[in-house]
């Protein structure tokens, strides 16, 4: 995948993504006191808007140009940068770093996130929503390729000495032409120990 792949997915319609945030972000970070945030792989940013709305201090980052052309057209509330999630670094810490169905080769997450700790301040949060692997034969839509579906066990290990806030498979509604139905997804919320704050 490469800006240029996206941004042919963007052209072929005004909106690509709902302009609701995810239900679980919306729902886990409702009532989290609002800092500086950061939302890698936002696309249009609809969970950064939103989170933008509620007080957060929040940027967003996208490789698709087309993408952050719309986000930024919605609010000049919310930072909107073009680069790569996977390059990108913030100026300081932040107190929520978000990842919402970003999905890569292992090698490129399990790097990702190895260092998304070390950019949180004390009490910080990294946000991971994703298709889980379940969903192949039990859920509905998203990827239909194992090698970039996530599971709670890896992201885990990958994000290194952290205490856990919350990490299993949910379930998202879906709705269909047929009613609705259930997509799985991996949800891992964490906060960085002392030993992974930046000195």
């Amino acid at each position: 995948m490469d800006p240029s792949h996206w941004n042919a997915r963007y052209e072929t319609t005004d909106r690509l993504w709902p302009n609701e945030p995810n239900l679980f972000v919306r729902d886990r970070l409702k009532t989290v006191p609002p800092g500086v945030g950061v939302d890698l792989g936002a696309g249009e940013g609809r969970n950064a808007l939103w989170l933008s709305s509620i007080g957060w201090d929040m940027t967003a980052v996208d490789f698709s140009s087309i993408a952050v052309e719309r986000g930024q057209h919605e609010s000049d509330a919310v930072k909107f940068e073009v680069a790569d999630a996977l390059e990108w670094e913030p100026d300081g810490t932040v107190d929520l770093i978000l990842v919402a169905y970003l999905h890569l080769p292992f090698e490129a997450v399990e790097s990702l996130l190895r260092k998304l700790p070390t950019w949180l301040s004390p009490g910080g949060e990294v946000f991971l929503i994703g298709h889980d692997i379940s969903n192949l034969e039990h859920g509905y839509g998203g990827p239909q390729v194992p090698e970039i579906l996530w599971n709670v066990s890896d992201l885990l290990s990958w994000l290194g000495p952290v205490e856990v806030i919350e990490a299993i498979v949910v379930r998202r509604p879906v709705e269909t032409e047929d009613g609705t139905v259930n997509a799985r997804d991996t949800l891992v919320r964490v906060r960085a120990t002392p030993r992974t704050e930046r000195a």
